[in-house]
């Protein structure tokens, strides 16, 4: 069975530190794709650089928690805090959302705007995924497939990590399995594919997100399984941008992406590197 292999970097617009590092692990190293922030300060810059490297495949990141929303706050009074940035409090959140009906609208409504966003950028979608993804809230994630379809929403990303891969990586940082997240991502996977959305078998990058050093990145292509693996990293050129995740090593993920150790592991493993438009 043919090894195949999306390597993502997230965030892409939000700064542009982080837009620099996308356009160079692309262009020198391995990332084959970017999930894109609409409402990102850097979003601009970020889909300018995109249309000049045409061979870097954009899908949008949709941000519904600890970020900027694209519609203006009084629009979405119960989303957003005092100053007009989405809510932190994400149990509470997905608790009104599954309840409340006039959440639920406001919800949709900025899930639309975003949608339509990234239509008006004029860049094809290759994927869509969500900022902490929220949408294995499974509320969040019936609204953004009713509406990314008609936006013509083809592949998304339930976060399935095989524990065994990291543990044969870096034994004495193997995590524990992910209980909260893993069962809800296996049911978005299913509910996702039903309808026809494209998904990785496996996805890399939650464990160790904000440390995929390129140690551990070279590591996880050399013990890639079989079938399509999506590897998510954050890359930028230096922390300190406007909602950098505090911890987060941006730079080593950059190198990561374009690191000799990781070239070479692509090469020596095989797997045929792309995005999800080159394999669905």
């Amino acid at each position: 069975m043919t090894k195949r292999l999306i390597v993502t970097a997230d965030d892409f617009g939000a700064a542009e530190a982080v837009n620099e590092a996308v356009e160079d692990g692309h262009r020198n190293g391995v990332l084959t794709a970017a999930s894109l922030m609409v409402a990102g300060l850097g979003c601009a810059d970020a889909v300018s650089r995109a249309k000049r490297t045409p061979t870097l495949r954009v899908g949008l990141h949709i941000v519904l928690v600890e970020g900027r929303p694209l519609l203006a706050p009084s629009h979405l009074p119960d989303l957003v805090t005092a100053d007009g940035l989405f809510r932190t409090d994400m149990a509470k959140m997905g608790v009104e959302i599954f309840f409340a009906p006039h959440v639920r609208r406001q919800l949709a409504a900025e899930i639309e705007a975003q949608f339509a966003a990234f239509a008006a950028t004029g860049l094809p979608l290759d994927h869509v995924n969500t900022h902490k993804h929220y949408h294995l809230h499974p509320t969040i994630a019936g609204l953004i497939l009713n509406i990314g379809r008609r936006h013509g929403m083809k592949a998304s990303r339930a976060p399935i990590e095989p524990r065994a891969v990291l543990a044969a990586v870096d034994p004495p940082a193997a995590p524990r399995p992910a209980w909260v997240t893993e069962p809800w991502a296996r049911v978005v996977r299913a509910r996702y594919r039903h309808a026809g959305i494209a998904m990785a078998d496996q996805v890399f990058g939650l464990a160790w997100s904000g440390a995929m050093t390129p140690e551990r990145v070279a590591g996880i292509i050399r013990h890639l399984p079989d079938g399509l693996s999506e590897l998510y990293l954050h890359p930028a050129t230096g922390g300190g941008f406007d909602g950098a995740a505090m911890g987060y090593a941006y730079a080593t993920e950059s190198q990561a992406s374009t690191g000799a150790d990781t070239r070479k592991a692509v090469r020596e493993s095989g797997a045929v590197l792309g995005a999800f438009s080159d394999f669905i």
